[in-house]
């Protein structure tokens, strides 16, 4: 009965739609040069904090600024999204982000304009909330972990902008390292508008106090924000920071520790379709306690600031882990909430941001107080510990409404 409902809800179907991989192409595609707009400013930090003579803490604070909208912003978004489709606020949303992509390079020549139009470049970041139920809906249970974890695939972005950033600030001037997406967010959200279609629904769609109701309902969504706000705002944490501790400690060029940031988010991106399909095949919070109980060992090896080697080792088992972790909470999103997709991901996807705005805060803060980061990666292994023993103690006791289908599948 469990999986008959579950199947009504989505559509009446246990199948692949007819277009649901065109769909999934088309938004992942969105998503990541979005997500490549969001990542812009942590590769040029460097850069800015010479020129403009910024404190550790000061250029903290710009690298994480634009996490602060772009956390926030996905409440709204998922909601949005949930009543008015994809097709809709996705175009709208990458039109919109030529404002701040343009006036960052204008305006944006000190402390505080880097600040002020930093903030609303975050705008990028709150694509993931669109993504995740206009995604979502074309596809049956059995393959929303997968599904979902491949249009997490676009969350490489932040390795694009990583790559490109500094090459084209170097011969160009930083400003260009902005303004050459103005032309592709253009074209994608006339393409999305043309192309793109929302999956067919058999009800009608939910209002948008429906979907603010259901956090005060239940306590399951903000035990899954509480995830993502571990494994996504690690992620993000760790690949807009890593290009500055790749610098302050081993002495890496701007470019060199770009790269090297890159290839830590190119993994943890790698991961996040695996933890999908595992999720699928053996449950969400059996891939999560995997990676919540390998995670604080790989923090505890970062905190003691080892050579490049052990460094090298824990950075990279760290970026498989959040991806794993980031797959696994949003095949549970899609299982617990497959009418209420968008709205939830809203807030979950928002802990993940806020994930990644506090972390570069706090590395900025212990170095400038210490002269080390070690204090911010014990921090990361007690949490990682927190969230193991949540894991264990409450999500593995809650079946979602559609478990009985994904155990049998399961077995």
């Amino acid at each position: 009965m469990a999986g008959t409902n579950l199947r009504e809800t989505i559509g009446g179907t246990d199948e692949v739609r007819p277009g649901a991989y065109r769909a999934l192409v088309l938004s992942t595609l969105a998503f990541a040069l979005c997500f490549s707009v969001w990542g812009l400013v942590a590769p040029l930090a460097p850069q800015f904090q010479e020129l403009y003579r910024l404190s550790s803490t000061q250029i903290s604070v710009v690298i994480a600024t634009p996490m602060l909208l772009g956390a926030l912003f996905r409440i709204p978004m998922g909601l949005l999204t949930d009543r008015f489709g994809g097709r809709m606020v996705f175009p709208v949303l990458m039109l919109i982000l030529i404002v701040p992509v343009l006036f960052v390079g204008i305006l944006g020549g000190s402390f505080a304009g880097l600040l002020f139009w930093g903030f609303f470049l975050g705008l990028a970041g709150s694509s993931f909330a669109v993504g995740v139920p206009f995604v979502s809906k074309w596809f049956p249970p059995h393959m929303q972990g997968l599904a979902l974890g491949i249009y997490g695939i676009g969350t490489i972005g932040t390795a694009i902008a990583a790559y490109t950033a500094p090459a084209i600030a170097a011969f160009y001037g930083w400003q260009w390292a902005f303004w050459v997406f103005i032309v592709p967010l253009i074209i994608m959200a006339v393409i999305f508008w043309v192309v793109g279609r929302d999956a067919p629904s058999t009800g009608p769609r939910p209002s948008l106090a429906a979907g603010v109701a259901l956090f005060r309902q239940e306590a399951m969504p903000w035990v899954l924000s509480l995830f993502y706000f571990l494994t996504f705002g690690g992620f993000v944490a760790m690949g807009i920071y890593l290009p500055k501790l790749l610098v302050d400690l081993f002495g890496y060029t701007q470019t060199g520790a770009g790269l090297r940031a890159a290839g830590f988010v190119v993994l943890a991106v790698l991961a996040r379709p695996v933890g999908g399909w595992l999720a699928d095949r053996i449950g969400g919070p059996r891939t999560l306690m995997i990676s919540f109980a390998i995670l604080p060992l790989m923090a505890f090896i970062l905190s003691f600031e080892p050579g490049i080697v052990l460094f090298t080792i824990g950075a990279l088992t760290s970026a498989v882990l959040f991806g794993l972790g980031n797959g696994a909470v949003f095949k549970l999103v899609a299982e617990y909430y497959p009418g209420k997709t968008g709205a939830v991901t809203g807030v979950v996807g928002a802990a993940g941001g806020l994930g990644g705005f506090f972390p570069p805060l706090v590395l900025g803060v212990v170095r400038d107080a210490t002269g080390s980061y070690a204090i911010g990666f014990v921090l990361l292994a007690l949490f990682a510990v927190g969230c193991l023993l949540v894991n264990l103690l409450y999500v593995t006791r809650r079946p979602a409404s559609g478990g009985a289908a994904t155990e049998g599948r399961v077995r």
